[in-house]
């Protein structure tokens, strides 16, 4: 009789942590269907943004030169893979990105770059009128870099692509 109280107490837990996983799951899976990243959306929906940017800088493992380029959302990128590439087609890169908040709406499209001495480099994707942007990742050679050197950040406007007179 003991050991059967016991037996039926031991399938009682397992049933109801059944119970709580299968809950977490279905919560999970509600949570991101209700909530989809809207970090990328303008990006993703358009041709992606057209930018002048006036220095040389580095972006992922590339270094670029300085002129005029477009940044767009790699499709089937789990909106994780940006490209920049020249105006000419001549150069491009693919970098990471993942989503981040910006401290405030900005006004007009930007990408944010962090400096340090005489280098620049691609930091963040921030859309007007969207309080998310994409934040890119840190490169190894940033990292050796940023600790020598003071940093500061640079804003370069962007514009949407194919937007005329802005």
């Amino acid at each position: 009789m003991f050991i059967e109280r016991i037996g039926k107490t031991i399938a009682s837990h397992r049933e109801r942590r059944g119970h709580r996983l299968l809950s977490l799951f279905i919560a999970l899976v509600f949570a991101l269907t209700i909530c989809p990243s809207n970090a990328h959306a303008q990006i993703v929906g358009g041709a992606g943004l057209e930018v002048n940017v006036p220095f040389q800088f580095h972006v992922g493992s590339a270094k670029l030169p300085a002129g005029k380029y477009t940044i767009r959302l790699l499709d089937d990128s789990d909106l994780t893979v940006m490209e920049i590439s020249s105006a000419d087609g001549s150069t491009s890169a693919l970098f990471q990105v993942q989503a981040a908040d910006t401290n405030s709406t900005p006004a007009k499209s930007e990408l944010i770059f962090n400096k340090y001495g005489n280098r620049y480099f691609l930091s963040k994707v921030a859309e007007e009128g969207s309080s998310s942007g994409s934040e890119v990742f840190e490169s190894r050679y940033e990292k050796r870099v940023g600790q020598a050197a003071a940093e500061a950040q640079e804003h370069v406007p962007a514009r949407k692509r194919g937007k005329q007179g802005s």
